[in-house]
């Protein structure tokens, strides 16, 4: 192998530990967080991130190739379909939850513009 194969696996490498350093973050997250919505919150930034990182990294240890192409198109797939599930369940989260009082503060724009003013 040459000194680029190997520059090429020591990044692909880096970029999979750090991949998975954040799957592993996420599911302390997971199982830490007591309310469902900062749960949600962990599972998908998790889920962003480390799948950037690891495909990343596979892509850069794989070359380009077909498969490499199949790669890109998971990101751009999960890129757009992980926050929206997100935020569908976080609306449906607030609008079935009859105690959500008890976990935060609703407030109106106007108070929330109020409070940026001063």
């Amino acid at each position: 192998m040459g000194m680029i194969e190997w520059i090429r696996l020591l990044i692909g490498l880096s970029l999979l530990i750090i991949g998975v350093v954040i799957f592993a973050s996420e599911i302390i997250g997971i199982f830490k967080m007591k309310y469902v919505l900062n749960r949600m919150h962990a599972a998908a930034m998790g889920d962003t991130l480390g799948l950037l990182s690891s495909l990343l990294g596979l892509m850069i240890i794989s070359g380009l190739n077909f498969t490499t192409l199949k790669m890109v198109f998971v990101i751009a797939f999960m890129w757009f379909t992980s926050p929206v599930s997100s935020h569908l369940i976080s609306r449906m989260e607030t609008s079935t939850n009859e105690s959500l009082s008890y976990y935060c503060e609703e407030m109106t724009l106007k108070e929330i513009e109020e409070e940026d003013v001063t």
